[in-house]
């Protein structure tokens, strides 16, 4: 189960690296073709899909997460596969690819948090509110209310680095309150196996 959270762990922490880095550049490169930027976004999901996809089929243990992530990884293979082969037609859709995934992170959020109160983390409410306010902003895109390409583009890499940050938060806070529980229940083992006679 350890081995487990480490990787779920590390998995999350390294794509939220890579969409925070996509983020990055397009909001100081706004200016950059639409098509190349089409073609790198495209390039970068039919990878990072590719990933999660591998990972499933090595994984020891088949659990939910797995199953999930292995979804998520067909899903953005196929739309990966999608901007590469028609990056003229995709231009449009990608708000509303990019709000799809934020989306779906959001919900991943606001489940870590519910997750944390679980775990009695006080602050368990700012990741339930970073989830939701990550949602909204993926349904912000989704809707696309902006008409000129440079200012979609920025708020696209805006959107990224914010979804980015809020997740590594989340999930640190997730694996700090896991070690704390652990060591309580380490601790209450040993103090009944001192107090038996």
């Amino acid at each position: 189960m350890d081995q487990f959270f480490k990787k779920f762990k590390a998995n999350d922490i390294i794509s939220s690296l890579i969409l925070g880095g996509i983020g990055l550049v397009l909001l100081i490169w706004p200016g950059t073709s639409t098509q190349v930027v089409c073609m790198v976004l495209g390039g970068v999901l039919l990878a990072y899909g590719i990933i999660q996809i591998v990972l499933y089929l090595f994984a020891r243990e088949k659990t939910l997460y797995h199953q999930g992530m292995l979804l998520l990884g067909i899903v953005l293979s196929v739309i990966g596969a999608w901007i590469l082969l028609k990056p003229g037609m995709i231009i449009a859709a990608v708000p509303v690819i990019m709000g799809i995934i934020i989306v779906m992170h959001g919900v991943h959020n606001i489940v870590q948090g519910i997750q944390l109160k679980g775990m009695d983390y006080e602050k368990w409410w700012i990741a339930f509110a970073l989830g939701i306010v990550t949602a909204a902003l993926g349904a912000i895109l989704i809707y696309n209310p902006f008409r000129v390409v440079n200012t979609v583009v920025r708020v696209i890499g805006a959107f990224l680095i914010y979804d980015a940050v809020s997740r590594i938060w989340i999930v640190s806070r997730v694996s700090k309150t896991r070690k704390m529980k652990e060591r309580i229940i380490d601790a209450e083992a040993v103090i009944v196996e001192e107090d038996k006679p």
